[in-house]
């Protein structure tokens, strides 16, 4: 059975890092791209980063760059998100995905499994 867990969020000062963990199961990131999503009150889930290890290509959202940095574990089955610099706009649910493609996909409807989330919380 495929399942994600994430772990990672909480209360962060504008400024600070956080690194956010998704542990797959029933999957490989072979045969799946992996994608971190955000859904702020009010906002529509958007695509943060996904990563294809297939084509080894990465995607970040324009207001992540330089900030936001998607990685993975193989052997641990686990999929990473640093977060620095973060900024009291990152605050959100955050989620990571799984689609059963070989490149990197952005759009939420592509993705078939989904982590429970964890929530992002950046004051001022």
């Amino acid at each position: 059975e495929v399942q994600l867990v994430e772990s990672g969020g909480g209360l962060v000062q504008a400024g600070g890092s956080l690194r956010l963990s998704c542990a797959a199961s029933g999957l490989t990131f072979d045969d799946y791209a992996i994608g971190w999503f955000r859904q702020a009150p009010g906002k529509e889930r958007e695509g943060v980063s996904c990563f294809s290890e297939s084509d080894g290509t990465t995607y970040y959202t324009d207001s992540v760059k330089g900030r936001f940095t998607i990685s993975s574990d193989n052997a641990k089955n686990t999929v990473y998100l640093q977060m620095n610099n973060l900024k009291p706009e990152d605050t959100a649910v955050y989620y990571c995905a799984a689609a059963p493609a070989s490149e990197v996909v952005i759009t939420p409807m592509a993705y078939d499994y989904w982590g429970q989330g964890t929530q992002v919380t950046v004051s001022s």
